[in-house]
């Protein structure tokens, strides 16, 4: 059973036996717990935890821990001015409840379909471990750390991006808090609130949700086999005036494309003569399944057109958050003062732990054994798809990276309900309609096999998937 999983259930058991114990009456010792459950110290000190963290305990140190004290009734306040106020004019709306449940990690015995991050047993944990540890002990590892990344890890972005003999230097690296926030502050930095957004249809649910809260407004630009339409893009640029190309050319998010050649030129081109900016989502370069990859568009860019977002964090752990903004320009004192003004700067031991764990041997390691656990589990994924739902199967195009599915639905199902019918039947996928901008073109399911623990977990995912689908 997992830590978080343990810890809940001996949270639970002492929560219904506190009536047992007056109010400031000690509890059983940590150690007598540890014996009672047959879990570790750990465990029962994130299960004290949580019931600290809900009023019913209270800890000493030194001590141990007591049933708190009975809480004076909650006083009632009054908010209803609060919605007048969160709707004057100026004010925006965020919606991130797609955010929220792209994060929600599913109940017990649930399979993970909709995740989007790997299953700990793809991540470096023992190398992340050892990372950290080296790092807290590095000369100067926890004063503040330059506004704009510790040079060597913008060094190492640098070449890791830029490829043998590129051009980009340290000075071209931003070096952010993950690719969400990295994301976010392009935007900010590049598109005018009350502007247009171009994005790509379908796309990834975060840009949307980040662009509307940062009062801009996205408008799709269809797809292909081959990625974006490039004569559309050029349209859209023309009868928008928007200043901003939102992409992801590298195993897209959610149609798993890659960008043609020829039409990656032609994005950088059209942006050029619009005089406008590419922002290029690169979420998924240390996802691939194996073989060559094109290189990123910011390494070929002659114009300083490209905004180049990459992340360490879905290759490691949700935890890393550490990712890069590389641009060239006057545009990169624009990112640094606003991620300055948002959050100041990347806390150092993060930045010292990430240069610990890509500079040793364990780094290459660990994204050969991606590509090989990825690979494994989309085939899987696919076989148990064919077997199962052949007639969905057949609309999908296998990627060559990146971590789901994109699954095109009969016209008229209701996808809502396919969704809600197979969480309540123990698996979770993820519904199409939040990754347009506009309408639909026709629904769709996205299924994430990263999350998974292996062949086993996955087949039965989709015979879960399948007797729903047979029964909607």
């Amino acid at each position: 059973m997992k830590d978080s999983s343990s810890a809940g259930t001996v949270a639970g058991t002492l929560r219904a036996e506190l009536e047992r114990y007056a109010p400031g009456e000690k509890l059983p010792s940590s150690r007598a717990l540890v014996d009672r459950f047959g879990v570790s110290p750990v465990t029962v000190a994130r299960a004290l935890a949580q019931l600290t963290a809900e009023g019913l305990v209270v800890t000493r140190p030194g001590a141990g821990a007591f049933r708190a004290q009975h809480r004076a009734a909650t006083r009632v306040v009054d908010t209803s001015w609060q919605q007048i106020a969160l709707t004057a004019e100026g004010h925006r709306s965020v919606d991130a409840s797609v955010v929220f449940a792209s994060l929600q990690v599913p109940p017990p015995g649930v399979i993970a379909f909709n995740g989007g991050y790997l299953h700990p047993a793809l991540q470096p944990q023992q190398a992340l471990g050892a990372a950290f540890a080296r790092a807290a002990r590095r000369q100067g590892a926890w004063e503040q750390p330059p506004l704009e990344g510790l040079t060597e890890l913008r060094a190492w972005f640098a070449r890791d991006i830029g490829g043998p003999g590129g051009d980009l230097a340290p000075a071209n690296v931003l070096v952010a808090t993950g690719g969400q926030a990295a994301l976010t502050t392009a935007l900010q930095a590049l598109a005018p609130a009350g502007s247009a957004l171009l994005v790509e249809s379908p796309t990834y649910p975060g840009v949307l949700t980040a662009a509307r809260a940062a009062g801009l407004r996205p408008v799709p630009v269809p797809m292909d086999a081959e990625g974006v339409r490039t004569d559309l893009l050029e349209r859209a640029f023309a009868s928008t005036r928007a200043r901003v190309f939102y992409c992801q050319p590298l195993f897209h998010n959610p149609t798993g494309t890659i960008l043609s050649a020829e039409r990656r030129g032609q994005v950088r081109e059209i942006a050029h003569a619009a005089g406008a900016f590419v922002v290029e989502d690169d979420y998924a370069r240390r996802l691939g399944h194996g073989g060559p990859l094109p290189r990123p568009l910011v390494a070929d860019d002659p114009y300083g057109t490209v905004v180049h977002v990459g992340s360490l964090t879905k290759p490691t752990s949700p935890n890393l958050r550490v990712g890069a903004l590389v641009a060239r320009g006057p545009v990169m004192e624009r990112l640094r003062a606003i991620q300055v003004v948002d959050s100041f700067f990347v806390p150092r031991p993060l930045q010292e732990a990430t240069l610990e764990l890509v500079g040793t041997p364990a780094w290459p390691r660990h994204l050969r054994s991606i590509a090989t656990g990825l690979r494994e589990r989309r085939d899987a994924t696919l076989s148990a798809l064919h077997r199962e739902l052949p007639a969905l199967a057949a609309t999908v195009r296998p990627p060559a990276g990146g971590y789901h599915l994109w699954i095109r639905l009969p016209d008229g199902t209701d996808e809502a309900a396919l969704v809600a019918a197979c969480l309540r039947a123990g698996v979770a996928v993820s519904p199409g309609r939040p990754y347009f901008a506009a309408e639909a073109a026709a629904p769709h399911l996205r299924i994430s096999f990263a999350n998974t623990a292996g062949t086993d977990e996955i087949v039965q995912g989709v015979r879960r998937l399948a007797d729903c689908y047979s029964r909607t």
